[in-house]
């Protein structure tokens, strides 16, 4: 069965909002083998609304819309399911109960005007809105499955797990389905499809995806069988190939972020681990210690932008600034070495370099990073040439951090 996600809201074809609902519901529903064929956005107007609506039933199977459900005049998506599917709104007396109870809970008097929201169409399913007032609609009719849910975030992706997923599960017909995500990073996508390409022949039932961003690429394999184990076996040998050609990238699977493989890694090994950095200002030590149970393994983070800095606080000699300059592999190398040796950690990682948007020079553009990890066995570092955008060059660079380390710890090249 395919599907249509509809995202409604001034605010998103406007550009004021960015679309994360529809992305979040096309990689769950992947996840329970249904395809997302179309994705629409339109604003708060009723005849769009309604024609869009229109559209999406005659050309998919299930139709999914976000956004327009709450009290307020300027929500009208209920106003246009009833027009399309050509029902009267109910009242439910127990979905007021429950919005009232929520109200009362944190202290406060429901707003009269939210009685519209226990307004549902004639025969509709309602889903419950655990966090908030607007619950899900669902409508079945003809063959077609219509779900309407709330354009709150948080909102919408718990009832999207607990309750249109299961919903959904349970009515549609499935071949057995498994999804492995292989996450690497330290290389481009244009690369890995050079070297994954000749060495991988998919099966019919397998599909493969190259899903990049800017802390890697994962390698999404979509495998489908008659029986679970099928499935499974389809996609583990395609997994098991890329470990082969590109092993040495891959950091984990599935939910895997590096910071909790570093994190595993250190805390496996009693190993613990100090951070210097410049140019990305703290952004490398929140990242690792975003992981509950970091403080098991994280020593110490420094920010130091001044040279003054570097030399007080890492022990970085005066002449290496002076020969090499603050942004420099010497520099990386002296303020990895010196904060790992004067708190006696495992390993110690340092960045410096030019995020932008000024202060490069023709040597040194903007996107000049070096970075550096120390460790028993001696210091190595990198140069990053990145781009002009400085968020996106802070961003790279501790990824980029976090994987010379990982490859640091396990010994690879």
């Amino acid at each position: 069965m395919n599907v249509e996600l509809i995202s409604i809201g001034d605010e998103i074809i406007t550009g004021h909002t960015v679309d994360t609902n529809s992305v979040y519901i096309a990689r769950r529903l992947a996840e329970i083998g249904l395809t997302v064929q179309y994705k629409t956005a339109v604003g708060d107007d009723l005849p769009r609304m309604e024609e869009v609506i229109y559209q999406a039933l005659r050309r998919t199977d299930i139709v999914i819309v976000t956004g327009g459900l709450g009290p307020t005049d300027d929500d009208v998506t209920k106003r246009a399911i009833v027009k399309v599917f050509k029902r009267n709104l109910v009242f439910h007396e127990d979905i007021l109960d429950d919005i009232k109870r929520r109200y009362a809970e944190r202290g406060i008097d429901m707003p009269a005007i939210n009685q519209n929201q226990a307004l549902l169409p004639q025969g509709a399913t309602y889903l419950p809105n655990k966090t908030g007032s607007a619950v899900g609609i669902v409508i079945t009719e003809e063959g077609k499955i219509f779900a309407s849910l709330p354009g709150v975030p948080r909102e919408m992706m718990i009832m999207v797990d607990e309750e249109l997923i299961p919903f959904l599960q349970a009515r549609i017909k499935q071949e057995a389905i498994r999804v492995i995500k292989l996450r690497t990073t330290g290389i481009i996508e244009s690369e890995l499809a050079e070297r994954i390409t000749p060495h991988l022949k998919l099966p019919e039932s397998v599909r493969f995806a190259y899903l990049p961003s800017y802390s890697g690429v994962d390698l999404r394999i979509i495998s489908r069988g008659p029986s679970q184990e099928v499935a499974d076996e389809n996609a583990e040998t395609i997994a098991e190939r890329l470990s082969e050609v590109v092993g040495k990238y891959i950091f984990g699977r599935d939910d895997d972020t590096l910071e909790l493989v570093i994190g595993r890694l250190l805390t496996d090994r009693k190993q613990t681990l100090t951070v210097a950095e410049s140019c990305t200002a703290g952004l490398l030590a929140g990242q690792i210690t975003s992981v509950a149970g970091s403080s098991g393994y994280f020593a110490c983070g420094v920010v130091t932008y001044t040279n003054r800095s570097k030399t007080g606080l890492l022990g970085v000699p005066e002449e290496t600034l002076e020969k090499h300059g603050a942004v420099s592999a010497e520099t990386a190398e002296a303020m990895a070495r010196g904060l790992r040796e004067k708190f006696g950690s495992d390993y110690g990682i340092a960045i410096t370099g030019i995020a932008g948007p000024g202060g490069g020079t023709d040597e040194k553009p903007v996107g000049t990073v070096y970075i550096a990890v120390s460790s028993e066995p001696g210091v190595i570092s990198k140069l990053l040439r990145l781009g002009n955008d400085r968020e996106i060059n802070r961003r790279r660079s501790v990824y980029a951090a976090m994987e010379l380390l990982r490859r640091t710890i396990l010994e690879i090249d």
